[in-house]
């Protein structure tokens, strides 16, 4: 009985040493993914008062791991019985990713000034729902980079045992959202943070200096990681197209990797504009006539 239950805590040893070479091998393929999904969650989860960027963030991060609960199973299951649905999902996901960073594009480039009552509209919806159509948004993008994070983490183990899959899958899946989120909460209290080292220092010294540091370099991070999140949008959505639609994979062989990437996602997103447009407008008639 001993020698039998020592021989399973040896397994158990072995499966565990297994998953930490696959994990570390998934988390390296994963890494600039990652680095483009912290640039696009800390774009998004800024804007808001002090007293609620971490509810919010928390709130994002809930819906984070609820995707990846939903993710890692049909992954893992698609990737057993229908590894050809996978690809469709996936390019439907940057199908949506490039729609958002091309609108961010045009709306920086043809933003218009607003007459009086849009403003007042405006106001009104930050005060009522403004909050929560956010934090829907920043749940959305981050269901679509999950799935691609989830897949590459699952492309990397493919030839591994189920067992080793599923572990390696889901250790990916925990350590991209504590990761980046944790990091991104780090970003949006810089403030606070500089505050407290200019109260706590009276204003003079080292730390003084440190927290003013901080309070004037938030505006400036948070800006760059407003562009470099659109660009991350549009080069993740590139990325899919590229590595998956075979046309384009051989048209564009021979340039850069970042250019036909980034060339891709930009003309997939100006076509999903009217696409999603088209949409929008056919489900509020819809809606429309629901209510009548």
């Amino acid at each position: 009985m001993a020698s039998g239950f020592f021989a399973v805590l040896d397994d158990i040893a072995a499966l565990m040493d297994d998953v930490a070479v696959t994990t570390k091998l998934a988390a390296r393929k994963t890494a600039g993914i990652l680095g483009d999904d912290l640039a696009v969650n800390a774009e998004k989860a800024t804007g808001f008062l002090s007293s609620r960027e971490l509810p919010v963030l928390w709130a994002i991060t809930k819906g984070s791991f609820i995707n990846k609960l939903i993710i890692v199973p049909i992954a893992l299951l698609l990737s057993a019985f229908y590894p050809p649905a996978i690809k469709v999902i996936l390019l439907l996901g940057g199908l949506y990713l490039a729609y958002e960073g091309v609108e961010k594009i045009i709306e920086f480039l043809f933003h218009r000034e607003k007459m009086g009552h849009e403003v007042v509209k405006e106001v009104q919806e930050e005060g009522n729902d403004a909050e929560k159509t956010k934090i829907k948004s920043a749940v959305a993008t981050d269901f679509i980079l999950s799935i691609e994070i989830v897949i590459i983490a699952l492309g990397s183990v493919a030839n591994e045992p189920l067992v080793t899959q599923i572990l390696t899958v889901s250790a990916v899946a925990i350590l991209a959202t504590v990761g980046v989120y944790g990091i991104v909460a780090l970003i949006v209290r810089m403030d606070d943070a500089g505050f407290n080292l200019i109260k706590r220092s009276n204003d003079k010294g080292f730390f003084a200096a440190l927290g003013q540091l901080l309070v004037k370099a938030l505006p400036v991070i948070i800006k760059i990681l407003g562009v470099v999140g659109t660009i991350a949008l549009i080069l993740v959505a590139g990325g899919i197209f590229v590595h998956n639609i075979e046309y384009l994979h051989h048209l564009l062989t021979g340039i850069p990797a970042i250019v036909s990437e980034f060339a891709a996602g930009l003309v997939f997103g100006l076509i999903a504009i009217p696409v999603f447009a088209g949409g929008k407008k056919l489900l509020s008639l819809v809606k429309g006539k629901q209510l009548t």
